[in-house]
């Protein structure tokens, strides 16, 4: 069993998997099968480089090898998840099936919901959305209006949920919705895996302002499914997605995002950059490194099924705000060519500063965090 060493870094042994994650990435980059990107986890959606990663074993890594995955440990993904993230490699059409539906559906799921769903995931074939944010709701997950009515042999889904990731190359998704009136608004939720395309789930593209479509609203129109789509217990949703929550908020994805243009900045300046340039450069990866650290805590509870839900929080909080700074301290300091699509970091630092708005509010506005962790203190 794979442990954290004394001072928090990975073990030694994960070093072979890194380099040859790393080797796998140069030559995709350098075969033009794919290209960095900034925030590539979210907007790089590409299903045949997904495929590529799950034929080499590094997608699904978490499941068990009785449901089709590799059996392995929250580090070794961790290992994975990083050298991905450096290369800004296209990973969001299966980023949220192997990072927090795959922990869910093994957690919460029936012993046929896991057989149906977690080999897909390993084998590259099966993509999740998330339903959980919706219209005029903002970070107020508890004042959903989504609703699901059992009915003769189903449930009956009605609402609508909005900037869902990838829905449109999903081939499920897993909506949260009212089932039950309760005594807090926390309770009478429930979750449910619908399975796309569902001639009764539209799916409408969001463009963003890069000119991207990776978020979409989607609505339910009374659309129906069957009993077996409940995952997990009938208003236990608050607490399942609350867990799946902290594999979201955790993960090195939410400290960095703006890797690949912090790297090609210092790449570019390294000889010639100024004491005040090589300062901030330096303030920027020592907050690098204590994030990690964190990140690597946290993973390190996964691994041994704890639900640290502040710890979580408290990493997405710190960590996008960092990926924010990373973005003013390049555009401050660097001199991109503005008439040359083709020069890296201007690409990258475009992105990046398009991108930016979002850091503090995807995943749960940055106050929202800050109550979540103030509750767990």
């Amino acid at each position: 069993m794979l442990t954290l060493t004394a001072v928090g870094g990975l073990p030694d042994e994960l070093l072979a998997l890194r380099l040859e994650v790393r080797e796998f990435l140069r030559e995709e980059i350098e075969s033009r099968r794919i290209r960095t990107g900034a925030d590539a986890w979210m907007s790089g959606i590409d299903v045949d480089f997904s495929k590529r990663l799950a034929a080499r074993g590094w997608i699904g890594m978490t499941i068990p090898v009785e449901y089709g995955g590799h059996g392995l440990t929250a580090l070794e993904r961790f290992v994975v998840t990083e050298e991905l993230l450096a290369a800004g490699a296209p990973v969001a059409a299966h980023w949220i099936a192997d990072r927090q539906m795959a922990p869910g559906i093994l957690r919460n799921g029936t012993e046929a919901q896991k057989r149906a769903y977690l080999p897909g995931i390993a084998e590259g074939e099966r993509f999740f959305a998330i339903g959980m944010s919706e219209p005029d709701s903002g970070s107020d997950l508890a004042s959903i209006r989504t609703r699901a009515v059992e009915v003769e042999g189903g449930w009956k889904l009605s609402g609508t949920k909005v900037w869902t990731s990838a829905a449109h190359v999903a081939t499920n998704i897993v909506v949260l919705a009212r089932t039950d009136r309760g005594e807090s608004r926390h309770e009478g939720m429930s979750q449910f895996v619908v399975d796309l395309p569902h001639p009764a789930v539209h799916i409408r593209p969001i463009v963003t302002i890069d000119g991207e479509h990776h978020f979409n609203e989607v609505v339910f129109d009374d659309a129906v499914i069957p009993l077996t789509g409940l995952l997990g217990r009938r208003g236990d949703g608050w607490r399942q997605v609350t867990a799946e929550l902290s594999n979201e908020r955790s993960g090195p994805e939410r400290i960095l995002s703006t890797l690949p243009l912090l790297t090609a900045w210092a790449s570019r300046n390294s000889t010639e950059a100024s004491p005040v340039e090589q300062l901030d450069m330096g303030r920027l990866v020592g907050r690098m490194t204590a994030l990690r650290q964190l990140s690597l805590a946290v993973a390190d509870r996964l691994r041994v099924g704890e639900s640290p839900v502040a710890e979580a929080a408290l990493v997405k909080d710190l960590g996008t705000q960092f990926e924010g700074d990373v973005v003013n301290v390049v555009r401050r300091h660097a001199r991109p060519e503005p008439d040359d699509p083709g020069d890296t970091l201007t690409r990258l630092l475009t992105q990046s500063v398009l991108h930016s708005p979002a850091f503090t509010l995807r995943g749960g506005t940055n106050e929202v965090l800050r109550s979540v962790v103030a509750k767990g203190l």
